[in-house]
């Protein structure tokens, strides 16, 4: 990717911008599209991303479990 151009550091700054979390609607406004076509562009996955969703996955699983089971041990409805 060349930094020397517009469009390079245009480039660059979506990514940053996927790359922190900005969702598809984000990305969009941020550049002006109307469709999602190049915005899907700049939404690439990465393992920093997978590591960071897992982790919030997880928490949520043990905040309901916590929820259902209790501190009786058994569950709830």
């Amino acid at each position: 990717m060349r930094l020397d151009t517009s469009s390079g550091r245009s480039r660059l700054r979506n990514l940053i911008a996927a790359a922190t979390g900005a969702s598809l609607r984000e990305l969009m406004g941020r550049m002006g599209h109307s469709t999602t076509r190049a915005a899907l562009i700049y939404q690439h996955r990465t393992s920093e991303r997978d590591r960071l969703i897992a982790e919030a996955v997880s928490k949520l699983a043990e905040q309901e479990l916590s929820r259902l089971i209790g501190s009786s041990g058994t569950p709830r409805g």
